[in-house]
C-alpha cells in the first residue's frame, strides 16, 4: 500500500501540473466501493470536478486532497493499489508500480480508472485516479478549503510526522508509548496516533532505531524512545525528499532487502552482515534484523518468527509459487490493519492456495529452522 512518501510524490505532481488550472471535462465510473462506501457516487464526483478551478493540493499521512475555488473538495486514499496518473508523466515507479516505459505514456485513460479529468487549454493536463482492487476511497468534503483538515476523515487521524512537527514532537510520541500497552509495531501502524506510517516505514524506523518490532511500547527506555522519534523523522523526511523513489533510498536501508519473503532468490542478510528475519503477530508480518533489534522488554507471546537464512531456505519442505508469494506480499503490504479488508484478502489467498493444493511454508519458531524441518519430516513418515 502506498504510504506517506508515495502520497507526497503524487501531491508533488498535482501541484506541479494541476493546481491553478480549471477543469474543462471530467468523467467517473459508478463504483460502490471507491465512491459509494464513503457516501458519494461517480456522477456526484463528475459534477464536483467539472468547471472548477483547482486551488491547492495537500496531504496528511496516507490521505491527500484537491481543493477547488468552492466546495465540495476531493479527499482521496489509495488503499492497496490506488494511484494517480498524469498523461505524459512517469508518476509510477518501482516497488508499488513498475517504472513506466515511454511507450506506456500514450495509453489513456489508463486501465482501472475511476475518474479522469482534463483542464482547459489546447494542451490541457489530463489526470486519472486508478484502482485495480478497489480498496481506495474518493470522497467529497463540503467545507471551506482551508478547514479541510478539521473535517472527517482527516480530523480523526494523528499528526503527519513531516508536516506537523509542532504536534508530532518527542514528548508527543513518548506520551503515546507510555500510556498504551501494545507492540510498538502496532502503535506505529495506528493512523490515529501517527498519520502515514505503513508496513515498510514502520519496519525501517524500527531497524534504524534498533528496536524489536513486537516489544511492548511502554517497556522501552527513555533513550530508546528518543532514538525511535529521531528514526521516524529521519526515515519519513528522507523518503519524502526523494519523492518516494525507492531507487534513491540509502543503500543501508532495510527497505532495499525486505521484499523477498518466500522467494528463494531473496536476500537473507543486509550488506553489513545483519541477518534478516520475519515475525508475524495477528496476521501482520514484520521484517527485522534479530541480531541488531534485540528485546529489552516483553514481547507478544504468540509471535511466530522465521529466520531467513541458507539453512531454512535449502531445507524447507515446500515452496510457494512466485505467483502465490506475490499475492502474500501484497496482503502483507496492506496497511488497513486487522480490519475486514485485510482479513478478506488473507482468506482469499488461503482459499486459492488450497484449491491449487499448495503446501504452506513451515513456520520456523525460535528454536531454529532445522528443528522445525525435522519435526515436519517425522510427521510425514508416520
Amino acid at each position: 500500500m502506498p504510504e506517506i512518501a508515495e502520497v507526497a510524490r503524487i501531491v508533488h505532481f498535482l501541484r506541479q501540473h494541476l493546481v491553478g488550472k480549471r477543469i474543462a471535462s471530467a468523467a467517473a465510473v459508478e463504483d460502490g466501493n471507491v465512491f459509494g462506501k464513503v457516501g458519494t457516487s461517480g456522477p456526484e464526483v463528475e459534477t464536483a470536478l467539472r468547471g472548477k478551478k483547482v486551488v491547492s493540493a495537500g496531504s496528511q499521512g496516507k490521505y491527500f486532497w484537491i481543493t477547488f475555488e468552492k466546495p465540495p473538495h476531493l479527499v482521496m486514499h489509495f488503499g492497496m493499489t490506488g494511484w494517480v496518473h498524469i498523461k505524459g508523466e512517469k508518476t509510477a515507479y518501482t516497488n508499488y508500480y513498475k517504472k513506466m516505459k515511454d511507450s506506456e505514456l500514450g495509453d489513456w485513460p489508463p486501465k482501472f480508472w475511476k475518474f479522469h479529468l482534463k483542464t482547459e487549454g489546447e494542451a490541457g493536463t489530463e489526470v486519472a485516479f486508478t484502482d485495480a482492487r478497489r480498496f481506495g476511497r474518493v470522497r467529497l468534503v463540503d467545507c471551506p478549503g482551508n478547514d479541510i483538515r478539521k473535517h472527517s476523515p482527516l480530523v480523526e487521524n494523528g499528526p503527519d510526522p513531516v508536516q506537523d512537527t509542532d504536534v508530532f514532537t518527542q514528548e508527543y510520541l513518548v506520551k503515546k508509548m507510555t500510556t498504551r500497552h501494545v507492540p510498538i509495531k502496532a502503535l506505529l501502524l495506528d493512523q490515529t496516533t501517527i498519520s502515514g506510517i505503513g508496513n515498510w516505514v514502520a519496519d525501517e524506523t524500527l531497524y534504524q532505531a534498533k528496536l524489536h518490532p513486537e516489544q511492548y511500547c511502554d517497556e522501552f527506555s527513555a533513550a530508546e524512545m528518543e532514538k525511535l522519534y529521531e528514526s521516524i523523522r529521519y526515515v519519513c523526511q528522507t523518503a519524502i525528499d526523494k519523492l518516494g523513489d525507492s531507487d534513491e533510498f540509502p543503500d543501508h536501508w532495510l527497505f532495499n532487502y525486505r521484499w523477498g519473503k518466500g522467494d528463494k532468490a531473496a536476500a537473507s542478510k543486509l550488506p553489513n552482515g545483519d541477518k534478516l528475519a520475519f515475525i508475524t503477530v495477528g496476521g501482520r508480518t514484520s521484517c527485522y534484523a534479530p541480531e541488531v533489534q534485540k528485546k529489552t522488554g516483553h514481547v507478544v507471546s504468540n509471535a511466530k518468527a522465521e529466520l531467513i537464512d541458507s539453512v531454512s531456505r535449502d531445507k524447507a519442505p515446500a515452496k510457494r509459487s512466485r505467483k502465490a508469494s506475490t499475492k502474500t506480499q501484497r496482503v502483507e503490504q496492506e496497511e488497513i490493519g486487522h480490519g475486514p479488508l485485510a482479513k478478506k484478502a488473507r482468506i482469499k489467498h488461503q482459499s486459492e492456495a488450497e484449491t491449487k493444493k499448495e503446501e504452506p511454508d513451515a513456520h520456523v519458531k525460535h528454536e531454529g529452522a532445522e528443528d522445525s524441518v525435522r519435526r515436519r519430516s517425522a510427521r510425514l513418515r508416520t
